[in-house]
């Protein structure tokens, strides 16, 4: 929650200090009809400790159409400190990042993807933290855009259901419910395209398009 209000802040102020940059853009009010789905594998769940090790991000046009071919996948280079053991967590060897890019470069490339389209995501503002870590130092602002958090979204559609009881949000659970396919999980792009898939599916019914 801390982090949430921190964000309307950072665009606030960080909007100003942008009206002539090169990326003002980014802070302008979106008019468009498209969503970014996003999701980063990291090194741990820890926002301090984290290391981005790939980063996946698919668009949703119309509020239906996930639109598979223009997708954004990036492999970035190992942490210098690549730790084994920490691979059962995220399954990415050191070896698989060994044509990876910079952080520097990756952001570069996922901003002029993003623009400022609002970003969907399964626990987004954990992703957003872990950009505008290296964000920030990099350009001098935040992640100005709007933030869609997938299981507030299935929260507020199917509560009524549980007449008083729990809500299951696990990441399993919600595409069981909806009865979508997982694709390539815990793969920074198969669950940005998976999140994709399952926010169609609550926002537009049966009405899914690939």
């Amino acid at each position: 929650m801390k982090y949430r209000l921190m964000r309307h802040y950072w665009r606030w102020k960080e909007a100003r200090t942008q009206q002539s940059g090169p990326y003002q853009v980014l802070f302008e009010p979106y008019e468009g009809d498209e969503v970014v789905s996003l999701d980063c594998e990291t090194t741990t769940l820890d926002v301090n400790a984290a290391e981005v090790l790939t980063i996946g991000a698919v668009k949703i046009r119309r509020g239906r159409r996930v639109t598979v071919s223009d997708r954004l996948d990036i492999t970035l280079k190992p942490p210098r400190q690549f730790r084994p053991e920490t691979v059962p967590f995220h399954r990415i060897r050191e070896m698989d990042l060994e044509s990876g890019i910079s952080i520097e470069e990756a952001l570069t490339q996922l901003l002029a993807y993003i623009g400022n389209r609002p970003i969907l995501g399964y626990y987004v503002h954990y992703d957003l933290a872990v950009l505008d870590k290296f964000l920030f130092p990099y350009l001098g602002f935040h992640l100005p855009n709007k933030a869609i958090e997938l299981s507030d979204v299935y929260h507020s559609i199917i509560k009524w259901r549980s007449l008083g009881g729990g809500v299951d949000l696990r990441f399993d659970t919600i595409a069981k419910s909806l009865d979508l396919p997982i694709i390539e999980r815990h793969t920074a792009l198969g669950d940005a395209i998976t999140v994709a898939l399952m926010y169609v599916r609550l926002t537009q019914g049966d009405s899914l398009a690939l």
